[in-house]
């Protein structure tokens, strides 16, 4: 994924006001993010730990989602599975749950996934943060097909929001 800038960020949301998108947090540390291997941008915010953003690149324009944590999944002894990328976490996944885009969010419509705790999916694909043992189930496909299932499985979410 390229580089964001803040302000390709903030214009990119589309399930909040433009004033919303110019109030919330977004990382500091942009310039230092390993960007060569994220599919997407995940971050939660330090002042409102249940609000947590993302933002990608899809069809090669920026799209930037708020969402909100309902917290973990329904057992933390269990382990749960990221609709994302499909890595595995015991307590390390949450319900994140996303207004809809446009006169269906301003009625109260939303669309939910279970997704890493973290954001860190694109991380835990390429082994560069380990969720622990028996997080990544033993698959025959290849990086890159694991990778496109994630960025699939990002879009279709993506859609639901949009659509």
């Amino acid at each position: 994924m390229k580089p964001l800038t803040e302000q390709e960020i903030r214009t990119a949301f589309v399930n909040c006001t433009k004033g919303e998108a110019k109030r919330l947090s977004v990382p500091r540390d942009l310039a230092e993010r390993p960007w060569e291997d994220l599919d997407f941008l995940g971050w939660r915010d330090p002042r409102a730990p249940d609000r947590a953003y993302l933002a990608t690149a899809l069809d090669g324009r920026p799209v930037a989602v708020a969402l909100r944590s309902s917290g973990a999944a329904p057992s933390q002894a269990r382990r749960s599975m990221c609709s994302l990328c499909l890595t595995t976490h015991t307590g390390g996944v949450s319900l994140m749950v996303a207004p809809k885009a446009g006169k269906a969010g301003q009625q109260g419509n939303s669309v939910g996934a279970y997704i890493c705790d973290d954001l860190a999916c694109s991380l835990y694909l390429r082994d560069r943060k380990d969720a622990g043992p028996g997080a990544r189930l033993h698959e025959s496909l290849t990086l890159e097909e694991k990778i496109q299932r994630t960025i699939t499985n990002l879009a279709a979410f993506v859609a639901n929001i949009t659509g």
